[in-house]
C-alpha cells in the first residue's frame, strides 16, 4: 500500500513538474492598433458615429480615435511597449494628445456616451466622466492613461515647405519628417487582456489634423505569466477630455479635485502613478508659468512637485511651424534662424514634440479600507476668453496582491 501511495505521489509531482514545463510560447507580437490613421476635426462625425469597415470609431467630432483590439493570451510574462509615430496633415500647432484604453470593469464607457447610448448629461456632474462614478448596476471608471504627448508644430508635413527653411536654426542639420514616441507599459498588462477598447485623443480643430500610427509590442521572457492574477490597478481620475459633452478642466483655479478608493486586505508593492500637464497660451497662462501640484492622500502630502520642462529647446527639429521673433529687438537685421522660436520655452511639463513620464509614488503605508486622495494646484487660473487654462491630471493604483 505504502509503494502504491509513493508511486502516485512521484505521478502527481511528475505531472505537475510537466505541465510546468510545457507553458505555450507565442512568441514575439506586434498588435497594430492605428495604422497612418488621419485625426482631425469634422463636425459630420459627430452627427453620425458608427463603425467604419476596420472597427475604427471617430468620437467628439472626429478628435477622438477608438478601436477595439484583439491581444494575445501570454502563459509567459511579455515587456509591453507602446509605440507612436506621428506626423502633422497640416494642422500647423501644437496641440494636446492623449492615448488611452477603456477599462474593461467598467459597463459605462466613452464609447456609451458618445454612440447615444448614454447621456454623459445624466451623470449630473460639473466635471463628468473624469472619475468613477457607481450608481445601481452602473459603473463607470475613468479611461487610463497610457501615454500623454504634445504634438509638435507641423512635423512631416510642413518639413520641405518652402516658408521654414529660413527657420531652422543652426544647431539642428535638418527638420524632421516625423515623431516617434516609446513607452514601457508593462506594468499595465492586467488591462491588456482579451478585446479591449483603445484610444487616442487630439486636441486638433482642424480638417487636416494629424496622422498617427500606434503599436503595442509584446517581448516574451521564459519566466511564467501571473502579472494577469497577481497584479490589481485602480483607475483613479483622468481629467482629459475625450468626449464632447466634456469641459476643459480649469476646476482646479477654484477647488481642488478629491476621489475615493478602497484598498483590499491584503496588498504590497501599491504604486500612485500620476501624469500632469498645464496650458494655457498666453504669457502667464499656466503653461508658461511654474505651478506646484500637491498630492495628499488621507490629509497628508505624499509629493509636492513643479512639473516643469526647461528642455523644450531640444526639440526643435520635430517644430518648423513654431512661431519665431527676434532674440534681440535692438537689432532689426537678425535673420530668422538666430530668433527664439516657441517651441523653445520652458513649460509646465510639456514641450512640443516630447511625451510625458509618469511620476510614481510608493505607498508603502496605506492600509485595508476606504481612502481620499486629494489633488491640488493652488496657482492655477482660470479659463477666461482667450486664454485657455486647464491642466489635463490622471492617477491610478497599481499593487500585487498577496
Amino acid at each position: 500500500m505504502k509503494n502504491i501511495q509513493k508511486i502516485s505521489l512521484f505521478i502527481i509531482i511528475f505531472c505537475t513538474a510537466c505541465t510546468e514545463q510545457k507553458l505555450e510560447s507565442i512568441g514575439d507580437t506586434s498588435i497594430t492598433v492605428f495604422n497612418k490613421e488621419n485625426l482631425h476635426f469634422n463636425m459630420a462625425f459627430k452627427e453620425n458615429v458608427a463603425e467604419d469597415e476596420n472597427g475604427l470609431l471617430r468620437l467628439d467630432a472626429g478628435r477622438v480615435l477608438v478601436k477595439k483590439i484583439k491581444l494575445p493570451d501570454y502563459q509567459l510574462q511579455p515587456e509591453v511597449t507602446l509605440h507612436v509615430t506621428l506626423t502633422s496633415n497640416g494642422d500647423p500647432w501644437d496641440k494636446s494628445g492623449s492615448m488611452f484604453v477603456i477599462p474593461k470593469t467598467s459597463n459605462l464607457s466613452l464609447v456609451d456616451f458618445e454612440t447615444g447610448k448614454f447621456d454623459l448629461k445624466t451623470l449630473k456632474q460639473k466635471f463628468p466622466a473624469i472619475s468613477t462614478y457607481k450608481k445601481d448596476s452602473l459603473l463607470h471608471e475613468p479611461n487610463l492613461e497610457l501615454l500623454r504627448f504634445m504634438t509638435p508644430f507641423g512635423v512631416g508635413h510642413f518639413t520641405n515647405d518652402e516658408r521654414v527653411k529660413s527657420r531652422k536654426p543652426v544647431y539642428i542639420p535638418k527638420w524632421e519628417n516625423e515623431v516617434n514616441w516609446s513607452q514601457n507599459i508593462t506594468h499595465l498588462l492586467p488591462l491588456l487582456e482579451d478585446e479591449v477598447y483603445v484610444g487616442v485623443f487630439i486636441d486638433t480643430w482642424t480638417k487636416e489634423g494629424y496622422n498617427i500610427t500606434a503599436t503595442l509590442d509584446f517581448k516574451e521572457s521564459e519566466i511564467p505569466n501571473h502579472a494577469k492574477k497577481q497584479q490589481t490597478i485602480i483607475p483613479l481620475v483622468n481629467t482629459s477630455k475625450y468626449a464632447s459633452d466634456q469641459k476643459l478642466y480649469d476646476e482646479f483655479s477654484r477647488s481642488d479635485l478629491t476621489v475615493t478608493f478602497e484598498m483590499p486586505a491584503s496588498y504590497k508593492n501599491a504604486k500612485l502613478y500620476y501624469i500632469t500637464t498645464g496650458h494655457g497660451g498666453h504669457a502667464g497662462g499656466d503653461e508658461f508659468v511654474k505651478k506646484e501640484n500637491n498630492i495628499s492622500l488621507d490629509g497628508e502630502t505624499i509629493k509636492a512637485f513643479i512639473p516643469w520642462r526647461d528642455d523644450c529647446a531640444s526639440f526643435r527639429r520635430f517644430n518648423p511651424t513654431s512661431g519665431t521673433w527676434k532674440a534681440n529687438e535692438f537689432y532689426d537685421d537678425v535673420d530668422d534662424c538666430e530668433k527664439i522660436a516657441s517651441s523653445d520655452l520652458s513649460r509646465s511639463n510639456w514641450c512640443p514634440g516630447s511625451d510625458i513620464q509618469p511620476e510614481i509614488i510608493p505607498l508603502d503605508n496605506i492600509s485595508q479600507g476606504k481612502h481620499t486622495l486629494k489633488i491640488s494646484i493652488p496657482e492655477a487660473q482660470e479659463a477666461k476668453q482667450g486664454e485657455d487654462n486647464y491642466w489635463m491630471v490622471s492617477a491610478y493604483i497599481v499593487y500585487d496582491n498577496e
